[in-house]
């Protein structure tokens, strides 16, 4: 049982990277432009596809394939701000949520009829590393890895360069950002760019491990919410920190009870946490 335990608590930690990796997209549009994309799910499911064509199509091999799939992610979210949020970024929230979820819908929908809901795999296999009793698939480390390493170069993009630091600005201040002259439209464009780059990036990543349809970025949009929600909504600190927590979560539930409990845990946690600290575990962040 401990080995069980330490195995699937160990290969949760490693998926959890990934999911993080998926949240921060999310959390980082909602940080700076007050926006929850509902097509971030659709656009997991299309940087699945984007790798697995690269892969079954060109035969590229599915890491160099990210890159490209990361290029045409950025391109496709700052295409998607200024034909459906920008003209609704200071209407309501009611608005930008339903203009996102009409995206989302357009993606599914055009999805399935280019690639229909057949499940589709991408078949790598980076061999695996035995440490004791624990056996840890190559896919997964390799997968954590890249995920760090975005994650470390997100960090110094906002911190270290004059446009990551004029997202911060325009996130914290947007008319005093454009009285500085900062291009606060072009800044946000960048900025859900940026966010659907690191959805696209996360899909790219699951279907190195996971079978996938056009519809498998529901599931996972879901928990990157949960993951928001836990970390901090706004704050991708947190939202790698949520991706931990949640992978974990979903390693050591299977051990005690069956499965199907998983999601049921899950929205029990993402409920409790919006009752008892809203502001998630490490606050949100404008």
């Amino acid at each position: 049982m401990a080995e069980q335990l330490f195995a699937s608590v160990a290969d949760g930690f490693l998926i959890g990277f990934v999911y993080g990796l998926a949240s921060m997209g999310l959390s980082l549009i909602w940080g700076v432009m007050g926006v929850i994309n509902l097509a971030h799910g659709a656009v997991m499911a299309l940087g699945m596809f984007g790798v697995y064509m690269f892969f079954a199509g060109l035969g590229l091999h599915p890491y160099l394939a990210l890159p490209l799939v990361a290029l045409v992610g950025l391109g496709f979210g700052a295409i998607m701000y200024w034909v459906a949020v920008h003209r609704v970024i200071n209407a309501p929230h009611l608005s930008s949520l339903l203009a996102t979820f009409a995206v989302n819908l357009i993606l599914i929908g055009v999805g399935t009829t280019v690639f229909t809901t057949t499940p589709r795999a991408v078949d790598l296999n980076m061999g695996r590393l035995q440490a004791g009793a624990v056996t840890l698939l190559g896919t997964r480390l390799v997968a954590a890895l890249i995920a760090l390493l975005v994650t470390g170069a997100l960090y110094l993009f906002l911190y270290r360069t004059k446009p990551g630091k004029a997202i911060r600005a325009v996130a914290n201040n947007r008319a005093a950002a454009s009285l500085m002259g900062i291009p606060a439209a072009r800044t946000l464009a960048l900025s859900f760019g940026i966010g659907t780059m690191l959805a696209a990036l996360a899909g790219g990543l699951i279907a190195t491990f996971f079978p996938f349809t056009i519809l498998s970025g529901s599931g996972y949009e879901t928990k990157a919410f949960v993951i928001c929600v836990l970390g901090g909504l706004g704050n991708p600190t947190g939202a790698l920190v949520g991706g931990l927590i949640l992978g974990m979560m979903e390693g050591i539930i299977p051990v005690f009870l069956p499965v199907t409990w998983v999601p049921v845990i899950e929205f029990v946690l993402f409920v409790l946490i919006l009752l008892i600290r809203p502001s998630g575990l490490l606050g949100g962040r404008a």
